[in-house]
């Protein structure tokens, strides 16, 4: 494997930062991970860590040197996160479970595969152009699906901050996994927390990473997103990666090249402090959760051919 990564993350204008990042990657493949831990619930920055801890561990276990079933593996993963979660919460016997939102890739042999939680979001570019994000779970995105509500109130309705799935929630997460993507050089996947893509427009997000390496684009991103939104930016947070040509002569000076890597060997980024913050958030209250499950059932399945689209 040949490619370029990079992970950034700033604090904005919150008290503390509740988001987490990592990478993971063997001889074969590579894991990209992203999560957000939620305010409103207690230690979100905990839930967080656990889930990419969890993940990457798994990882580590599974990658000899790839992942046999990665949908099968991303699915596993996320559910075994949660339960991790909920286990933390028994043994320190705190009132409620931490909570957070999660997005994970999976590449290897030039494909890629994805799964999220929430409103973390991956996007894979080529050429400055989308071709497949994430769909948030959140109620405003289940009301566009159902066609009740029209695209253009995404950042002005009154419910767009509210979301029904996550890692840590009472209810088991609905774990939304993409089709198999299939990878060409110079096709870029971005990571990032909504502290990012609710900021800046997607096309912006295209051409910055179109127009410059991951290693100077993210920076600018972030830099970008904290100066327009201010004192009151959220946490913002981006991992990317380049997928690079198999001619070396192309190769930038941030290309790791993994091929010389011995079998059993695994480079990761995913470490973590933890710390509490009880920044509140505008979520939905649990009595509402179960009823919005059915809903995002029904328009995942009606978006997945629009959403994960090769």
């Amino acid at each position: 494997m040949r490619f370029s990564v990079y992970q950034e993350s700033h604090i904005g204008g919150r008290r503390n930062n509740q988001d987490r990042m990592g990478y993971s990657f063997t001889r074969d493949a590579l894991l990209l991970v992203l999560a957000d831990g939620m305010g409103g619930h207690i230690q979100g920055e905990t839930a967080a860590t656990i889930a990419l801890q969890t993940i990457g561990s798994l990882f580590q276990q599974n990658a000899t040197p790839y992942v046999k079933k990665p949908e099968k593996f991303l699915e596993e993963s996320f559910l075994a996160a949660h339960r991790e979660i909920h286990r933390y919460r028994a043994i320190n016997n705190l009132p409620e479970t931490p909570r957070t939102t999660i997005v994970a890739c999976i590449v290897q042999h030039n494909s890629a595969y994805w799964a999220h939680c929430g409103d973390s979001r991956l996007y894979w570019m080529r050429q400055g152009q989308i071709l497949a994000r994430t769909r948030d779970h959140s109620r405003i995105e289940t009301l566009i699906a159902q066609g009740k509500v029209d695209p253009s109130e995404r950042d002005t309705h009154p419910d767009r901050n509210k979301l029904f799935n996550c890692l840590g929630a009472p209810n088991m997460p609905i774990v939304e996994l993409s089709r198999r993507a299939s990878l060409q050089p110079g096709d870029v996947l971005l990571l990032c927390s909504d502290g990012l893509w609710s900021v800046l427009p997607d096309h912006v997000l295209a051409q910055t990473l179109q127009n410059n390496t991951v290693v100077r684009a993210v920076p600018d991103l972030l830099s970008t997103a904290v100066s327009i939104a201010g004192k009151t930016s959220d946490n913002v947070t981006a991992l990317a990666m380049t997928w690079e040509s198999g001619n070396p002569l192309q190769d930038s000076p941030s290309t790791i090249t993994t091929h010389t890597l011995p079998v059993g060997s695994v480079t990761t980024t995913i470490q973590a402090p933890r710390h509490a913050d009880p920044e509140p958030s505008d979520v939905f209250d649990e009595s509402e959760i179960e009823k919005a499950i059915a809903e995002i059932r029904g328009a995942i399945e009606k978006t997945s051919r629009i959403t994960s689209k090769n």
